[in-house]
């Protein structure tokens, strides 16, 4: 039992039907005391107040059917393939016979046995001959003796039916050892005994407005609804209940970027004086004119700049659109008035490119810049320190101890969602609240932005250079390798050039990809009058220079490369991208690679060559022949992968979003946003709300030290 009914610190152990060991399953699932298990809430629901008679089955249809299994076994359906192996097993309801199907799950000739009662749960099929029906991978739970409430006792059918049959039950992630009934009768007591001391820390004010249940009432609906409920809302995520616990994530982290954001409006800053004369000598070097979109953008910065308070601003824009040379001038405007800056980049290769494309630029201006990475630390730590270095290149090196900037004016931090809160704020202690720029080349659109920057203000570089034709994108198969040859051949003879980019640089013998070096080899073959250059990551940053230069300066026809030329080239004269195994790269990456032509005023190609793949492949290719769009794509992206894989919360320090989906709940974050702001106007410390300050330290963690007590 436990120690108090009002106890939710309780460990798990404690509730009625756990005990020891299964409590170390539970820990398992990330369950170790009783408002883990509270708030562990089912993935998804089944049915089982309509339980379909397969006679009465209808094809295209999710369905719920429970039977007997009266035949198993594992079949090979084609010589032509003999490693595809499909387990069957054939139940009845005595109504009919239904054929379930799992492809490539051999195992499960262990877990079924004839004679079980199962429940299947699926869409249902017309079988290959067209004389009954089947169900395909179907979600299945095996019905202990007492939970099939035929063969139950009427003691235990009293106890049993109102948890595991005759209403929509739910259906939790499981770990090996615990079945779906031991832990859904577990969350019944739980749910039962522990819910009246879950406290509301959402403000009243707020709840009457939008007129959201309570937490108690959320929670006990969300794990055992009501059979009068909507199945589809309840697995959307869509219930009443769950966007109620939806709001709360979603306002518990708003309130936490509010606080971010009031805390640097109050600092104080620099308040820089900028003459402009750097900006205009780089202005007047480059072979191109800045777009409106940059010009707006680089004045809003500078107006940041000149306030007293630390600027912290986002520069989103779609690839190719310049917030490179953007923040390059906001740069030189902080080394104009006396200070060093320094640009943050995910890797060594980001970080080279960055470097090799801006450090002439800056050197013909009498300035110094220097790169420093994880290899380079020692040897460039001292310029850094001394005040030597104007500008400074780099990886998570800079925030490493050791590491000392004389007078750092200015951070940014290219490709932001790959680092995240805790990082930036790492950056930002090398010196004394200096501005803050973040790059971001991922198109988000601008609510889910203010989700995962919420703490920033927002600038958008939404127009590309004039005179660029749309990219024209085809998919082709491996056997359409000879179409792709004549594009490169006809495009290389009209005097432009192309990259071919692998995902591998070696050949391995595990994974059977296209390498670089191999690939290089074979064009050179097929090709022996073009130029064949190759560069990847392992080389030295002194050789990928060098053939950077000399495909810029029109000495190589084909560039084969990895990924390393997925950010920071721009190669005018580059018209066609060729991509190897695209199945294998992610839609974001494919987008930035396809960037990287279509920058000159010819028309450009990036052709996909695809070996397959996943279902999810297939899409991402699909999506990529149809838009050029980066805002389309990210949706896209985030409807294929899900928001929590898309943003990298794990890794980028944010908070995690167990309930609240970014894509789906749009409306939710406008509210939470909108209410969580006005509260930290009125109370920035939230000393009115003793409540909801406890649920911020509990979901923030250390990541908010402005709500630590004095």
């Amino acid at each position: 039992m436990l120690k108090s009914r009002n106890d939710l610190s309780s460990p798990i152990q404690y509730v009625k039907g756990v005990g020891p060991q299964r409590a170390r399953l539970l820990a398992r699932i990330g369950i170790e005391t009783v408002k883990d298990a509270l708030f562990y809430l089912p993935y998804r629901y089944e049915d089982r107040s309509s339980i379909k008679k397969i006679a009465r089955l209808s094809p295209e249809e999710i369905q719920t059917v429970q039977g007997k299994i009266i035949k198993t076994d594992v079949i090979t359906p084609t010589p032509k393939r003999p490693r595809l192996k499909i387990f069957e097993a054939v139940i009845t309801d005595g109504s009919g016979a239904l054929k379930a199907k799992w492809f490539n799950q051999v195992y499960l000739k262990n877990v079924f046995k004839t004679g079980q009662q199962v429940v299947l749960y699926g869409t249902v099929k017309v079988n290959y001959w067209g004389s009954g029906f089947e169900i395909v991978n179907p979600e299945y739970e095996i019905l202990d003796e007492e939970d099939n409430a035929q063969a139950a006792d009427d003691r235990e059918q009293k106890t049993e039916i109102g948890i595991h049959t005759g209403r929509i039950v739910p259906v939790y992630r499981l770990t090996e050892g615990l079945s779906q009934k031991n832990l859904r009768g577990i969350m019944y007591a739980v749910v039962g005994n522990s819910t009246p001391a879950v406290s509301d820390f959402i403000p009243q004010e707020i709840i009457k407005e939008y007129g959201l249940p309570g937490i108690q009432e959320s929670l006990r609906n969300i794990h055992f609804p009501s059979s009068s409920s909507s199945l589809n809302d309840l697995n959307g995520g869509t219930s009443p209940y769950h966007r109620r616990l939806s709001f709360d994530e979603i306002f518990t982290l708003q309130i936490g970027l509010a606080a971010i954001k009031k805390r640097e409006v109050l600092e104080k800053g620099i308040p820089f004086s900028p003459g402009g004369k750097l900006v205009n000598s780089l202005l007047a070097k480059l072979p191109f004119k800045l777009t409106p979109a940059q010009e707006r953008v680089f004045s809003e910065i500078i107006n940041d700049m000149r306030s007293p308070a630390p600027m912290n601003r986002l520069i989103q824009g779609d690839v190719g659109c310049g917030k490179t040379i953007t923040a390059l001038m906001s740069m030189l405007t902080a080394v104009e008035c006396g200070y060093q800056s320094a640009l943050m980049a995910p890797t060594e290769i980001l970080a080279e490119q960055h470097y090799i494309n801006i450090h002439r630029l800056v050197e013909d201006l009498g300035l110094k810049i220097r790169l420093l990475t994880g290899s380079k630390k020692n040897k460039e730590a001292g310029i850094i320190a001394s005040g030597e270095a104007d500008i400074v290149i780099g990886t998570h090196a800079l925030i490493q101890e050791g590491v000392s900037f004389e007078k750092l004016g200015l951070i940014v931090i290219d490709e932001q969602h790959r680092f995240g809160v805790m990082q930036r704020a790492a950056l930002k202690k090398k010196g004394i609240n200096p501005d803050t720029l973040i790059m971001t080349a991922t198109p988000i659109p601008r609510t889910l932005a203010l989700t995962l920057y919420g703490d920033l203000d927002y600038s958008v570089i939404d127009e590309l250079p004039p005179n660029r034709n749309p990219i024209i994108t085809k998919l082709f198969p491996e056997k359409n390798k000879n179409r792709i040859y004549a594009l490169l051949e006809a495009e290389i003879k009209k005097g432009r050039q192309a990259y071919v980019v692998y995902p591998l640089i070696e050949e391995s013998e595990k994974i059977d990809l296209k390498s670089a070096i191999t690939g290089a080899e074979a064009l050179q073959k097929t090709f022996p009058d073009f130029k064949i250059g190759l560069i990847h990551g392992r080389m030295k940053p002194a050789e990928r220079e060098d053939i950077m230069r000399k495909f810029k300066e029109g000495d190589i026809h084909i560039l084969v490369s990895t990924t390393v030329i997925e950010v920071g080239v721009d190669v005018p004269n580059a018209a066609v991208m060729v991509i190897i195994h695209a199945e294998r790269f992610g839609l974001a990456q494919l987008h930035q690679l396809r960037g990287r032509v279509g920058r000159g005023s010819g028309q450009s190609y990036c052709i996909l060559l695809s070996y397959g793949g996943s279902d999810d492949a297939r899409k991402r290719l699909n999506v990529m022949t149809e838009t050029t769009d980066g805002f389309r794509i990210a949706e896209e992206d985030l409807n294929i992968r899900g928001h929590g894989e898309f943003f990298g919360t794990r890794q980028s320090g944010m908070p995690d979003l167990k309930v609240a989906n970014l894509l789906r709940d749009v409306k939710i974050l406008e509210i939470a946003r909108k209410e969580a702001f006005a509260l930290i106007e009125r109370d920035a410390t939230l000393s009115g709300y003793p409540e909801l300050r406890k649920a911020m330290g509990d979901f923030w963690g250390e990541r908010l030290e402005m709500f630590k007590t004095a």
